[in-house]
């Protein structure tokens, strides 16, 4: 059978996605009922690249494998051939040969592939600069937790056309739910990724009129990793897209609003928005261990039924 990747949403069928929101909170519900006491990784070992600094990807996939009974690999470019020019694909084979899996957290959503097209075991995308989909099954799972299938209902992106747009671009394609991208005029998505969604995204300007009714609202910090020096400028740009509580009355009566995190208080979100009860982030960031337990068992083991 070949080797299954996870490098965008769109590496998995529907089903298959609904399947792994399912058993993320069976797993969940598992570990708080009876602790981790379900450890089928024995002797399985995962190793994580990490090309970009990280706290929820790190800690949630190496607790994941300890749970799961094995061991997480920590990998920077100082420690690896890679710093030093090796080949991205000549990396690919010999940690094949070692480990039985690999988690990547990188900038080139194309040397990720690179890697994947060269590796015989199951390769996850931890983030690129295209692509965030462990984020999302984490975010989709949360949804669905608090307000049961989200197929029909209307999320809205208000922030930067970035990897995490992309991702709830491609969220909206799989999962079967409407999103309305806000954003200033300049920071739209790809074209490309918004174009093969179709009528599921509709792309606005106004985050006072993008949110009205809305069932769920999230958002990111305004200059990403790496956007630094662009900082002052995107808070000008940005302007007038912050979320608040007010701007959250418009929406829904039982809105949720989410972020990945971290997130710039005072920025993208107002002073005190994650104080509010409608805003679910930190289950949202706890469940990235969950969903991500439930994508290792799937990649590893193949689909367990709870």
């Amino acid at each position: 059978m070949a080797t299954r990747h996870f490098l965008t949403l769109l590496d998995l069928s529907p089903d298959e996605l609904r399947h792994l929101i399912q058993r993320g909170i069976a797993i969940k519900n598992g570990l708080k009922t009876h602790g981790p006491t379900y450890t089928p990784f024995a002797n399985r070992t995962l190793a994580m690249i990490f090309e970009k600094s990280s706290t929820r990807t790190r800690v949630s996939f190496e607790t994941a494998m300890a749970q799961f009974g094995g061991h997480a690999l920590f990998l920077s470019p100082r420690d690896t051939q890679l710093g030093r020019g090796e080949p991205i694909a000549d990396t690919a084979r010999v940690l094949a040969e070692m480990v039985d899996a690999v988690m990547i957290r990188t900038f080139s959503h194309q040397g990720l592939e690179t890697y994947a097209a060269a590796s015989e075991v199951p390769v996850i995308n931890a983030l690129t600069d295209d692509y965030h989909p462990c984020q999302l099954l984490a975010d989709v799972m949360t949804w669905t937790e608090l307000r049961g299938s989200v197929r029909g209902r209307t999320a809205v992106w208000i922030g930067d056309g970035n990897n995490m747009c992309h991702s709830w671009i491609n969220a909206a394609r799989q999962f079967d739910f409407q999103l309305r991208i806000c954003c200033p005029e300049g920071y739209e998505p790809r074209q490309d990724i918004l174009d093969a969604a179709g009528d599921r995204v509709t792309l606005l300007h106004d985050p006072q009129q993008a949110v009205v009714d809305a069932d769920l609202v999230t958002t990111d910090v305004w200059a990403s990793m790496g956007q630094e020096e662009e900082q002052a400028r995107r808070e000008a740009d940005f302007a007038g897209f912050q979320v608040s509580e007010a701007l959250l009355d418009r929406a829904a009566d039982d809105v949720i609003f989410l972020h990945c995190l971290p997130a710039h208080r005072g920025e993208e979100i107002s002073e005190t928005l994650l104080d509010d009860p409608r805003a679910v982030v930190w289950q949202e960031a706890g469940n990235r261990l969950h969903a991500q337990k439930a994508l290792l068992e799937f990649l590893l083991l193949g689909r367990v039924d709870s």
